[in-house]
């Protein structure tokens, strides 16, 4: 993995501007800390951050190949699951290779096929091919965002990067805050509208689409999106259809020429991903390194609830014993867990989940130390239907976000001018019916089976790219690269057309995978209750949000504090409201996690010198 950035415009000499792509290049670099490259002509300037992970020596960046008198160059962020494939067929067409990398396949199959070449690939990526002859750059982003990508337009110019701090640091990007930026923060977040870069005039490239950029000006089409059309295979062929496909994803997502690791919960989606690797691993006389996470005091403060019916330290034991994994605990304590909000709004470049970001960023920190590449369980709720918005009905039917069901309350924290523009009041149910909008409908399917499939894509499109972000930023900072084999597409793409009556076997949430698992995990394990990514139950953290949020509210230079009604968040944060677990955004941010919410849009605010223009 690595970071990618650039700069095309028709207008200036950017062999001139040599100090400007460095700047860019420079804020990536904790995403890619083993190697950096340019590449600048009149028009254009590419930029790159490498994390060696396969051919360490052959897949330099940024790339340029010639062919029938042209130059391409391409800057690549991202692993090709399917490299192997494309190099025989391209070999077959004539072309020969000088490395081992992906990166070469990849821009040789764009030199091949053009953007045709996108829905060839396999892997997870963000990439941009500068054709030099043409003079036309090509953008594209995997089919499910696993990988980030984010541009602007100025004036006849376009700027784009792997994070916003890439374009930010290009003095034609402000960090300015229009309101719709204001309701992503305040009214949609930690989620995020596809597509919406937060900063004015900042987008995000979307996922499964690819764009072109010339003197025509920028055209965004999408390759890639979900289609509906009948299941026509019965349970048995459907659950052992799973099972291969999730299989050869695993195996195909373990090739690394650098230590490769599992992360470990104890879980089902971590549990299969482990069992798989390790039976691998154990064919070539090797152990598999898992790792897990706790917290300090949780085995005293542990409070089960509906959303997090019990804790994962026994089962992670149970299943590297099952499976004889090197398995490594890692303990993270209360101090550190609050007092890095901060380092994670930076690494993310927007507030975000709180304590559920910081613990994984300090997780990845110390992962990083044994491994450079992680297999993680994410993406199988959003697939197979999860989370408890499929099974609540007061969730199933909540007429917005199910993950946020009460976007009214979130009006609360804002000073009364905020709190009563129409605009903002009115956003959340805009982005909902947009959303909605967008579901590929099944012709003669009953009204119970559309919610459910809204539901579906509601978590594959708007709630699974928050996890994702999440997971690429936290890890991506300590140069550790994760790898979600759930987020597969031949998987999504399958699975998407299973009827509920199976993804619900057995009326279990994700019964469908549980059931295509047997044999593959312990029964106990394999029907175990799904408890989601630990947080701390530790009351010093409740302790340490709230004397942090209540110094910035009484901070006359907070930012912040210009946006929200002082009076009623010290009151929140001395309630009791403030120490509930109950979840006012997906299954695990409560009371505690809205005072650290808040913690961090006031540290994103002061990082980027924000200005509130509307």
């Amino acid at each position: 993995m690595c970071g990618i950035t650039g700069w095309i415009d028709w207008d200036r000499d950017l062999t001139q501007e040599t100090g400007v792509l460095e700047a860019m290049v420079q804020t990536l670099a904790l995403r890619g800390p083993d190697a950096q490259g340019t590449y600048i002509t009149r028009h254009a300037a590419l930029g790159h951050r490498r994390l060696s992970v396969v051919d360490l020596e052959g897949g330099k960046q940024p790339m340029t190949r010639e062919r029938g008198g042209g130059a391409w160059t391409i800057v690549y962020n991202g692993e090709l699951y399917n490299t192997a494939e494309l190099r025989w067929e391209l070999m077959a067409r004539g072309y020969a290779f000088t490395s081992i990398s992906d990166t070469e396949v990849l821009l040789k199959s764009y030199i091949e096929w053009g953007p045709e070449c996108v829905p060839r690939l396999n892997g997870i990526f963000a990439f941009a091919v500068w054709d030099e002859a043409g003079q036309e750059l090509f953008l594209a982003r995997d089919r499910l965002g696993v990988k980030p990508l984010f541009y602007a337009v100025r004036g006849n110019g376009l700027i784009f990067g792997s994070e916003l701090k890439a374009l930010l640091a290009h003095p034609a990007v402000q960090p300015e805050i229009a309101l719709d930026g204001l309701a992503e923060i305040f009214m949609i977040g930690p989620a995020r509208t596809p597509g919406h870069g937060v900063f004015k005039n900042v987008s995000e490239l979307r996922p499964g689409c690819c764009a072109v950029f010339n003197r025509k000006g920028l055209a965004v089409r999408r390759y890639w999106s979900l289609e509906s059309k009948p299941h026509e295979q019965d349970f048995t062929a459907t659950t052992g259809m799973v099972k291969e496909i999730f299989e050869d994803a695993v195996r195909r997502q373990m090739v690394s020429d650098v230590p490769l690791c599992a992360l470990l919960s104890g879980g089902l989606d971590s549990s299969a991903i482990t069992a798989v690797a390790a039976k691998a691993y154990h064919q070539e006389g090797r152990a598999l390194h898992t790792f897990s996470v706790e917290y300090e005091g949780n085995d005293q403060h542990f409070q089960a609830t509906s959303f997090q019916p019990n804790s994962d330290v026994p089962w992670v034991k149970r299943v590297s014993t099952y499976f004889k994994t090197c398995h490594h605990e890692i303990i993270l304590d209360t101090p550190e867990l609050a007092g890095s909000l901060a380092k994670a709004t930076r690494a993310r470049d927007l507030p975000g989940m709180a304590d559920i970001d910081t613990s994984l960023y300090l997780f990845s920190r110390e992962i990083k130390k044994g491994a450079t590449v992680g297999l993680s369980g994410e993406c199988a709720d959003e697939v197979f239907g999860g989370y408890p918005w499929f099974y609540r009905e007061e969730m199933l039917q909540a007429g917005t976000f199910p993950w946020s069901p009460e976007p009214a309350i979130r009006l609360d924290w804002l000073n009364p001018e905020l709190r009563g523009n129409a605009f903002l009041q009115e956003y959340p149910r805009l982005r909902y019916q947009e959303a909605l909008a967008e579901v590929p409908r099944l012709p003669g399917e009953n009204a119970e089976a559309a919610r459910i499939r809204e539901i579906f894509y509601l978590s594959l499109t708007r709630w699974m790219p928050t996890l994702l972000d999440r997971k690429d930023r936290m890890s991506m900072a300590f140069g550790l690269e994760l790898r979600v084999p759930f987020c597969d597409h031949r998987l999504v793409d399958y699975v998407w057309n299973v009827p509920w009556e199976m993804k619900n076997f057995k009326k279990r949430e994700k019964g469908l995978l549980r059931q295509a698992l047997t044999g593959t995990l312990p029964e106990d394990v394999l029907w175990r209750r799904k408890s989601p990514y630990p947080k701390t139950h530790n009351p010093t953290f409740h302790q340490a949000v709230h004397d942090g949020l209540l110094a910035i509210l009484d901070d006359s230079e907070s930012p912040v504090r210009q946006l929200v009604d002082v009076a009623r968040l010290k009151n929140f944060a001395v309630s009791g409201a403030a120490r509930s677990p109950l979840p006012w955004f997906g299954q695990l941010m409560g009371g505690p996690q809205v005072l650290a919410y808040l913690i961090q849009v006031d540290a994103w605010l002061r990082q980027n010198k924000a200005t509130i223009t509307f």
